[in-house]
């Protein structure tokens, strides 16, 4: 099933995005540190450079999922995006570790602030462009429901409270306290490294092709079973792969339906759950009653 045309746009509009926004960032971010020397501002050029490499693989790894299955990959090539939310837990974990090492050394080794101001303002900047960005992303994580900007829109919600911290430590250095930017550059590097473990799990449980949640199980049995003359749902199997969904399930009709009545009723079967659910691959094996009966006995 080829993604919608719409879709496409808007994956490849959004991630174009994030990597725009993701360098703007970081160079504003690089000539703020250099000025100040703030470790926060690092954590936030750390962040944003990382931001940027990860968005990167997140626009040639959507582009590649995008691909319409063919001989080679019957199922269309859709995990790219989650092969991409890994590379975006790896960076994200680097990152992590860098502000956290230089946020430890300069706790241990202060050092006074320069341009504060420039740097408040750069942080007042990033804040206003990450949360149009992340606006954008969430619009598109509801249209789509695509594995990779779910995953970007992840971390770049952690950039808003990264960026808040920043802005917090460079006000409180303006009263004195300059140790308390290394202590939020510290917090901030566990917080990141928290959201790359949330990245990677999500990938993870869409390459070893996780189930679907039981609530949205239910749903999809209960859809089976508005056909009429659809007695029994079982054997539902689902996964997800880039913003398709692969459901498989087998009906139980009644014996004496011809081969062309129970081939309308599957396809009846099909209708209703993709009518909910779009972006589903829907497979129906119908079985005879009778046939289940005799097997549990």
């Amino acid at each position: 099933m080829p993604t919608r045309p719409d879709h496409a746009r808007l994956m490849r509009l959004a991630t174009a995005a994030a990597l725009v926004v993701a360098l703007s960032l970081a160079l504003s971010k690089a000539v703020a540190w250099w000025l100040s020397g703030s470790v926060s501002l690092l954590a936030g050029l750390t962040d944003s450079l990382l931001d940027g490499a990860a968005s990167l693989i997140n626009l040639l790894a959507v582009h590649y999922s995008l691909r319409p299955a063919d001989e080679d990959h019957r199922y269309g090539h859709g995990k790219a995006e989650a092969l991409a939310g890994l590379g975006q837990a790896v960076f994200i974990s680097v990152s992590a570790i860098l502000v956290g090492v230089q946020g430890v050394d300069r706790l241990l080794h202060p050092q006074p602030l320069g341009a504060q101001a420039l740097g408040i303002a750069v942080i007042l900047g990033s804040l206003v462009a990450t949360g149009l960005l992340l606006l954008f992303q969430r619009h598109v994580v509801r249209v789509t429901g695509s594995t990779a900007i779910r995953a970007d829109s992840l971390h770049y919600r952690s950039d808003i409270l990264l960026n808040s911290s920043i802005l917090i430590a460079l006000v409180v250095a303006n009263f004195g306290f300059g140790r308390l930017d290394a202590l939020f550059g510290i917090a901030i590097s566990g917080y990141i490294l928290w959201s790359a473990l949330q990245i990677g799990r999500e990938s993870v449980s869409v390459l070893m092709d996780e189930e679907l949640s039981e609530d949205l199980r239910q749903r999809i049995e209960e859809l089976a079973l508005t056909v009429p003359q659809v007695l029994d749902v079982h054997d539902l199997r689902t996964r997800v792969s880039g913003t398709h969904w692969f459901i498989q399930l087998h009906v139980s009709l009644p014996g004496g339906m011809s081969l062309i009545e129970a081939h309308d009723h599957a396809e009846a079967v099909e209708a209703a759950i993709r009518k909910e659910y779009p972006r589903a691959e829907v497979l129906v094996h119908t079985d005879p009653l009778e046939v289940l009966k005799a097997r549990a006995e």
